[in-house]
């Protein structure tokens, strides 16, 4: 068997459990959903007091993306100082609402699979099974064989037999899929009235229509149960997308899986409406205290603006005021050329009057230096050539 076998082990435990005390596959993954969220509850109220926390450091969390909105490294690294220092895991809130969708998974391949995690059957077997049922004319769906063929091996001890034959050495028996009179081993059709109108056909529609209005209903209580404080509008919008989507995603779920799926979609979303009531009671001061903060950061954030308005109409009325004093006034006159007749000479060059700078000196470093040759003869040119110009020469001219 591959990793993947074992990994659902536990699910495929839990539902088993409970399918040899009721003898019913729809009653199994009901209290199946159930077992999950009793047993998962501490995370998930642990998560809503990381998200509660995380809420209360939100006035905080604005201010310092306010102050580094060019800064997005620093900004990134202030706000995890900020939640090390108040002990509030960044992703703690989101990582367990996350946990029940994860959850959708494995169990929806423990359903789609029965003979390999339930029966515990090689996929060599399985074939081996599968093409002996299809021989004897069993109807199988393309999406899901093997959830088909165990839902006839309940009711057609025939179809049992046939594949015993074939796998004498596996342990094959069918499971019984009859919940309230729908076959939750079939997939739903929203063009239910082909080929009749049975209670089977309406029925499966009524749990897709359920999966959809569970889920809403489950969304608009958590959006309820969260909400602390007044939101800003991408908030709002956020948490409005969410809401819409979760439904949409469970009717989409819902059409393309099996009916028992449908019903794990169904028990999941009612009891985790009835545990964000739970949790909400439960955590009822920390909701209240995050209100409060909230409020306070509120008024906070309007008293800072009301005073950085005031404080700006202030700076304008002075520098109104100090251009009212000033109006009419001469301005100074510009600063007089201090320097010499003998610098601005210095400084002359052509008809450029300060082509030297206006602070250029002749005599800064105590005037210019003759250069004088060091030896007391001039070399006497060689034949052929020029006489050299010295020095003394060049400062005759």
């Amino acid at each position: 068997m591959d990793i993947w076998y074992y990994l659902m082990m536990p699910f495929t435990a839990i539902l088993k459990l409970f399918y040899s005390i009721f003898n019913n596959y729809g009653i199994a993954i009901i209290l199946f959903s159930l077992a999950i969220k009793i047993i998962l509850f501490p995370l998930s109220l642990k998560g809503k007091k990381s998200m509660i926390q995380m809420n209360m450091l939100s006035g905080e969390q604005q201010k310092l993306q306010k102050q580094y909105a060019n800064n997005q490294q620093k900004y990134q690294e202030e706000l995890q100082k900020l939640y090390a220092r108040e002990g509030v895991s960044m992703g703690g809130g989101c990582l367990w609402s996350m946990v029940p969708l994860l959850i959708l998974f494995p169990i929806y391949a423990v359903v789609r699979r029965p003979m390999k995690y339930w029966l515990g059957l090689g996929d060599g077997v399985i074939s081996t099974v599968t093409e002996a049922v299809k021989n004897a004319g069993a109807a199988l769906s393309a999406g899901y064989p093997e959830i088909n063929m165990v839902s006839h091996f309940y009711n057609d001890p025939s179809l049992l037999a046939t594949a015993q034959a074939a796998a004498p050495e596996a342990n094959i028996y069918g499971i019984n899929f009859n919940f309230l009179g729908i076959d939750l081993a079939s997939t739903p059709n929203w063009k239910f009235w082909e080929g009749g109108i049975t209670w089977n056909a309406v029925g499966l529609l009524l749990i897709v229509v359920l999966c959809a209005v569970t889920a809403l209903m489950s969304s608009v209580i958590m959006q309820k149960t969260n909400q602390m404080g007044n939101q800003n509008q991408q908030a709002a919008a956020q948490n409005k997308m969410m809401m819409l989507m979760s439904p949409l995603m469970m009717l989409w779920f819902g059409f393309v899986m099996p009916g028992a799926m449908g019903v794990y979609i169904i028990a999941n979303s009612v009891f985790s409406t009835i545990q964000e009531i739970v949790a909400g009671r439960m955590l009822k001061k920390d909701y209240a205290a995050a209100a409060e903060r909230a409020r306070l950061m509120e008024i906070e954030a309007k008293e800072e603006e009301k005073r950085l308005r005031r404080e700006k109409a202030e700076r304008k009325a002075r520098e109104a005021e100090e251009a009212k004093k000033n109006k009419g006034k001469k301005q100074p006159a510009a600063t007089e050329d201090k320097m010499t007749p003998e610098q601005r000479d210095a400084a002359r060059e052509g008809m450029r009057q300060y082509a030297r700078g206006r602070a250029y000196d002749p005599n800064r470093f105590g005037g210019v230096t003759p250069y004088t040759d060091p030896s007391p003869v001039t070399p006497k040119a060689k034949s052929g050539e020029e006489p050299q110009e010295t020095w003394e020469d060049k400062d005759k001219e």
